[in-house]
């Protein structure tokens, strides 16, 4: 049995007759009840499922961190969902069934606050990365804005990472990966701001095999 949320001229909850009413991030929707389908699943649908896996598959270890990565997002979606929809949106590449996902498309961050410059990388131990940027102020930034790092092993599904690394005026900070040869490491830089309200677009830094 369903019920009327703030009058009867409010939202619905629950099934009333034919339609049933449910709310997403405060926002109220109406929907039919479930049907069994009864049509061919299309190659198209099958290869739409497979993306979907793929991304689901893809971003499963990345799970903190494109909480953070893709928080506010929109009103509809944020943290794991919309970063899974930017990836099959726009990371995929190649034609069914050989669909492949191009790291260096992969957004783990999405936002508005600036970048700084001159960001790079270098392994300085077999187990330690140094992420380097300007210290320099930048406009609509704080010096207190924190770096967030990724190191990704996708063959082995590990992920290395810190969304609350050194401060944007420190220029630099390090971060641990496995101590262990025979890895190929994709890695990604952002910024988180001060106050945590925002975030940057994240930057591929390319990849680096231990």
């Amino acid at each position: 049995m369903g019920r009327f949320v703030n009058s009867i001229n409010g939202p619905i909850q629950g099934k009333v007759g034919s339609v049933i009413g449910s709310s997403r991030k405060g926002i109220p929707y109406v929907k039919g009840p479930y049907k069994k389908r009864t049509a061919k699943v299309s190659k198209k649908e099958i290869g739409n499922r497979s993306k979907f896996a793929d991304a689901q598959f893809w971003l499963r270890p990345l799970l903190a961190f494109v909480r953070e990565g893709f928080k506010g997002y929109s009103l509809q979606s944020e943290g794991f969902i919309a970063a899974k929809s930017y990836l099959l949106l726009n990371a995929f590449e190649g034609a069914p069934p050989n669909f492949t996902i191009n790291p260096s498309l992969v957004r783990v961050s999405f936002g508005d606050l600036p970048l700084s410059n001159n960001i790079a990388v270098e392994q300085i131990a077999v187990d330690q990365l140094q992420f380097t940027w300007d210290p320099a102020r930048v406009e609509g930034a704080s010096p207190l804005d924190q770096a967030m790092l990724l190191a990704y092993d996708v063959e082995n599904a590990a992920a290395y990472f810190t969304v609350t690394g050194q401060f944007r005026n420190t220029g630099s900070d390090t971060l641990q990966i496995a101590p262990k040869t025979g890895r190929t490491y994709h890695l990604y830089f952002a910024f988180s701001a001060a106050d945590r309200s925002r975030q940057s677009h994240s930057l591929y830094l390319g990849e680096i095999r231990n």
